[in-house]
This record gives structure tokens, sequence and C-alpha cells, in this order.
């Protein structure tokens, strides 16, 4: 994660950037944006890599996004979530990637799914509170990530920043640029499909 810094400082100054008026002024700008990227730098990488599928085209993402985010910092709004506001940045951008790739297949939304449940949820959540979810999903991260990455990139994006991350679907939709309704629907199916892939490891735990 340290490297993500450090190549940002390094990209920053050769990317084309709107000049401030005065290089305090600059100065100023990058101070404020390393200051709250080291904060939430371990956020932001934990959500690229569940959407990215490795720590390789993770780091590329979190690259790529943050670089977007210098040039865009001047309409960020401070006291609101910083890593949420990247979280929009790096959605985008990851999407944008995958479909230049086409490297997911797309799934039929007339395709039946069945009901949700806590015990997915559980398993894929964040969990830095409960240091015994956090062994056991340490265990996991293996395969559910490998169910993850199977997703097609819409529900992917989904299920991380709202099982992963906590977010609204309201704070997804705006981060994904979509109605609620398609979001709850991406959510629904994205679930349905991590389930059927970790049924072996949610029956395991349901049976310990």
């Amino acid at each position: 994660m340290a490297d993500a810094v450090s190549v940002l400082s390094g990209r920053v100054e050769g990317v084309a950037v709107t000049p401030e008026p005065a290089e305090q002024g600059a100065a100023h700008r990058l101070a404020a944006f390393e200051e709250l990227l080291h904060r939430h730098l371990r956020n932001i990488h934990r959500v690229a890599y569940r959407l990215s599928g490795n720590a390789d085209d993770a780091e590329d993402l979190v690259q790529e996004a943050l670089v977007e985010a210098f040039r865009a910092f001047d309409r960020y709004q401070p006291g609101t979530y910083f890593d949420r506001w990247v979280y929009r940045i790096m959605t985008r951008t990851h999407i944008d990637r995958v479909r230049r790739r086409g490297r997911r297949p797309e799934t039929s939304l007339d395709t039946p799914v069945g009901p949700s449940g806590d015990a997915l949820v559980t398993m894929i959540g964040d969990t830095r509170d409960d240091p015994q979810q956090r062994t056991e999903t340490a265990d996991l991260d293996g395969p559910i990530q490998a169910a993850l990455d199977a997703l097609p990139a819409e529900f992917r994006t989904a299920v991380v920043l709202a099982d992963v991350e906590g977010l609204s679907y309201d704070e997804i939709a705006a981060a994904v640029g979509c109605p609620i309704g398609t979001v709850r629907s991406r959510l629904h199916r994205g679930r349905e499909m991590l389930r059927q892939a970790l049924q072996p490891y949610l029956g395991r735990r349901s049976r310990e």
C-alpha cells in the first residue's frame, strides 16, 4: 500500500492537472490529499482487491483511481467520507477496465434466483471488529475471492460496496450511476450467485 502513495506522488507530478494560482496553493492541495489518503488507503486497497481479484490488478486499479481522484480533488467536499468518494471513482474505473478487456460474461436477468440470507453477508462482510470471524474469513479468503471474481462486474461491485464496505443503496447508486432498483437487483442476484458458489463452506459453518 505504501507503493501506491509513492507511485501516486510520482505520477501526480506528471499528470495534466490545472495549476493553482500559486505554488503554495498547489502544495497545500497535495498535502491535504496525501493526508486523507494515508488515513483511508487500507480500506481503498481492500475494496480494490475485492473488485479486481488479485494483488497486481488491485494495485493498478488503486493507482489509476487515485490519479483520477487527485485530478478531481477540487470537487471533494471536506468533512465528507473521503474513502467513499474514492470508491465512486474507483468503481467507475474498474467497470471501464473490465468492459475494455471484455473479461466478464453477461448473465441473463431472466435466470431465476432464490432468497437471500445473512450467512453469506456475514462470511464476506467487514470483519475488523470480530477477531473470531476475521480468522474464519481469512481461512476462506481464497474461495470467497474466487467466487467474487467469477461474478459479472456489475454484480461484484454491488456486493463489495454493500457487504464489504457497508454502503447504502443510495451511495452505491451514486457510485455506479444507476437507479436504486438496479442496485437492489444486482445485489440480490450477486448474493445468490455467491451463495451457490460458496454453499459447501456455508454448510460447513452451519454444522460447526
